[in-house]
């Protein structure tokens, strides 16, 4: 069986979209499906390219046992848009840059919503936490584990 191939897209690559690749790989190995899935994130903006993923994200991270282990990376619309099933945006301008970055390509119908695949969730987006304090990056992950619950539901209904 084919992989399924999912890219997480936020700003920088160094909050959000890392730690929903963490949680989803990490939820996903408890799930018994993590060999089924090819898991990455990128940014939408090159500013933080190379970098590891915010520190203060990182320890609310390891805090439920998450790991962000991946090298912040923008998106690359020519091979990413081909490669990958799943393009998914933490939020609504992650959303608009990417179905314009997608546009007159097939791409945009593989583009969605991070939130899309919450059942509980009380936020139609996955928030920035950089400017804020602790609680927004535990809001991010609170969202992040419904949401990658919810997509692997989705995943797994949807093979």
């Amino acid at each position: 069986m084919e992989k399924k191939k999912i890219l997480f897209v936020c700003l920088g690559n160094i909050c959000r979209s890392p730690s929903a690749e963490a949680v989803l790989k990490g939820m996903a190995q408890k799930a018994g499906i993590a060999d089924q899935l090819e898991i990455d994130s990128a940014g939408l903006s090159d500013f933080h390219a190379g970098e590891q993923a915010d520190k203060r994200m990182q320890e609310h991270a390891i805090k439920r046992g998450y790991h962000l282990t991946s090298i912040s990376r923008p998106v690359n619309p020519m091979k990413d848009f081909d490669y990958f099933d799943m393009i998914i945006g933490m939020d609504d301008q992650n959303i608009r840059e990417l179905e314009r970055l997608a546009e007159g390509s097939s791409a945009i119908s593989r583009i969605f919503k991070m939130t899309d695949f919450c059942h509980d969730c009380n936020k139609d987006e996955v928030p920035d936490p950089y400017y804020g304090g602790d609680e927004g990056f535990e809001l991010v992950l609170d969202l992040l584990e419904q949401a990658c619950q919810g997509l692997i539901d989705f995943l797994k209904s949807n093979p």
